[in-house]
């Protein structure tokens, strides 16, 4: 191995302990041991104390103060509501241990459960991936549209939809073919590629792969690492609204690189 390969290889280890680190937390996506869709009956769910419905766009929470639960470090004793923002992290209710979070999917409202003692995390031992190689570092090129737009997605959930905001295309050479991919805007002028490829649903996880870029330069150029390729939270967890790729964001061969689908 080379000193480039070496400093390659190096980096790219520190990075993934990092990404596993992250999914160790204790009420990380590993976490998940429920997901309910509310609606306009108050009623119990899973073993959480009190009750929960959907009022319009908040949810309303009846629990009583032996319950455990609190909302901003403020114990319920009675009725509140919150109110999560549309395909934003939700809002993190305390039940002891357990955080729920009280998410808003279109016109949806649900509970997503995290409990640090939950079964996916206790049994994880790490995220597979391919060896690192630096064939799969490529240059692209942005070409941002005239303004930003939110465009329509299909998530895992049939019938659900998600709406993100695309803020041009990210073109590229990979296997002697150009590939041309929607991006998606992020934190700090980062670009999100999100994409199938010719290993989805084989070796890779069928919904598709993520990969986030640094903020292109003045030139348009983006540097394309697709060693760090990742997963969604739906290839771990049955309790997660992953949505799946933007319409046509497949690279058309196989991307043997990033991380693979977990055991």
């Amino acid at each position: 191995m080379t000193a480039v390969e070496e400093d390659l290889a190096g980096a790219w280890s520190a990075w993934h302990a990092e990404r596993e680190d992250t999914l160790r937390a204790p009420h990380g996506w590993l976490s998940l041991t429920g997901l309910h869709w509310l609606d306009g009956e108050a009623r119990a769910y899973q073993d959480l104390p009190g009750t929960w419905r959907a009022v319009g766009t908040t949810a309303e929470i009846t629990a009583a103060a032996g319950d455990g639960v609190s909302v901003d470090g403020e114990p319920v004793d009675g009725t509140v509501r919150v109110e999560p923002v549309d395909g934003k992290p939700g809002v993190l209710v305390a039940v002891g241990e357990r955080r729920v979070e009280v998410i808003r999917r279109e016109e949806h409202l649900g509970l997503r459960v995290r409990d640090p003692q939950g079964p996916t995390l206790a049994r994880f031992t790490g995220v597979p991936a391919f060896p690192v190689d630096a064939a799969w570092i490529v240059t692209g090129r942005f070409t941002p549209w005239e303004a930003p737009r939110v465009i329509d997605v299909d998530t895992v959930i049939d019938g659900l939809g998600f709406h993100p905001t695309a803020v041009g295309t990210v073109t590229f050479t990979l296997g002697g073919e150009e590939q041309e991919l929607i991006a998606l805007g992020g934190e700090g002028g980062e670009l999100r590629l999100h994409f199938r490829d010719g290993t989805s649903g084989q070796s890779t996880y069928g919904g598709g792969r993520i990969l986030r870029t640094a903020a292109p330069a003045d030139d348009g150029s983006v540097r394309i690492d697709l060693n760090r390729t990742l997963n969604l939270p739906c290839s771990f967890t049955a309790f997660a609204t992953c949505p799946l790729p933007p319409a046509g964001n497949l690279i058309s061969v196989p991307v043997e690189a990033g991380e693979k689908s977990p055991v």
